[in-house]
């Protein structure tokens, strides 16, 4: 599995992007973690990952804008994973090109 890409967990919660590091890589799957926006859009450019675990209230550039600008140029399924838990946002989320939408 070694040259598989990786699934990219973009969280700035350093417990939380843990837990999903642990449980991801019990499963087998190899990961990589983020915790600035300004960082996910090289990171992709680099080396695409498998899936994106985004987190959308995120230091240097939000999730929203992260999406929407990956969304230019990949493919890559992006799952938003926040704690805002409105429709509104949920909807926004969507609509910029998240494949799904979590909440914490």
């Amino acid at each position: 599995m070694a040259n598989e890409a990786p699934i990219l967990i973009v969280e700035d919660e350093p417990k939380l992007a843990a837990l999903m590091r642990d449980y991801l890589t019990a499963a087998g799957y190899p990961t990589q973690c983020l915790d600035n926006g300004l960082q996910v859009v090289p990171a992709v450019r680099a080396c695409e990952p498998r899936l994106i675990l985004l987190d959308l209230m995120l230091p240097g550039r939000d999730g929203l804008q992260v999406c929407q600008e990956l969304r230019t140029f990949s493919a890559v399924p992006i799952v938003m994973i926040t704690a805002r838990v409105e429709e509104v946002d949920r909807l926004l989320g969507l609509d910029l090109g998240a494949d799904d939408y979590i909440c914490k």
